[in-house]
Order: C-alpha cells, then sequence, then structure tokens
C-alpha cells in the first residue's frame, strides 16, 4: 500500500478531501520524524515504538576486491510494534509467503545500499 492509498482510503471514510487528507498524513509523517530527530524516541500507544539507535562501528569486506573495510558507526531507525499491532498482525492467515527470490532482492537492495554509503558490505543483513 503506497500513501496515495492510504490517503484515499482515510478521505472516503471521513468524508474529508483528499489534498487536505494528505496535508494531515505528511504532517503527522513529518511530526514523527522531528521528533526522532530531536528526541529520538517516539512511543505511538497501541502501534508502536520507534527509536534512533546507533549501529556501531564494524569490519567489513568489499565483496568485489576482498578487501577489508571499516564501517563507521551509524544511526538507524528501529521499530518495535505494540500489543494491539503484534497481537492483530499474529492472527492474519493471507499472509504471502515470501519467495527466495524476494529475500535475495531484499538483501541486494540492503547491500547496494550498504555499498553506496561504505564501499563495503560482509554480507549480514539486520533487521
Amino acid at each position: 500500500m503506497t500513501k496515495k492509498e492510504i490517503v484515499k482510503d482515510i478521505a472516503d471514510q471521513i468524508g474529508l478531501t483528499q489534498l487536505k487528507t494528505k496535508d494531515i498524513v505528511q504532517k503527522t509523517f513529518d511530526a514523527i520524524v522531528e521528533t526522532l530527530v530531536e528526541q529520538g524516541r517516539i512511543e505511538l500507544r497501541n502501534f508502536g515504538v520507534f527509536e534512533v539507535k546507533q549501529r556501531a562501528a564494524r569490519k567489513a569486506r568489499n565483496p568485489r576486491t576482498g578487501d577489508r573495510v571499516d564501517v563507521p558507526p551509524k544511526n538507524v531507525v528501529t521499530f518495535k510494534p505494540g500489543k494491539k499491532m503484534e497481537e492483530r498482525v499474529k492472527q492474519m492467515t493471507n499472509v504471502p509467503l515470501m519467495s527466495a527470490e524476494d529475500e535475495a532482492g531484499l538483501e541486494d537492495e540492503e547491500d547496494n545500499d550498504q555499498l553506496a554509503t561504505t564501499g563495503a558490505s560482509d554480507g549480514r543483513i539486520e533487521r
């Protein structure tokens, strides 16, 4: 689902225009990001907790050359779902299984992101 689809669903439910609803949704996202930047943590009851954590520096290997590379520490956003979200997700029955190709694609995307910022990847996937 995209932000556009979320906006449409909410606008239909509450009777506001999509433009006004889009503005509200975007301001909500902006407030979450701003709170994370300023305070490092935001707790949304019954939804979950977003928190900024620092990933430790580590040694990695450039897969093209095999050279060891120092990867500096970096800030990452983590999310821990709230109790209600966890319960609802556990009850889901129609979750599509992730194929090996999908998982490989996720790994490639994460490796590419890391290569773009650090020039190296050791193949680890942190979730």
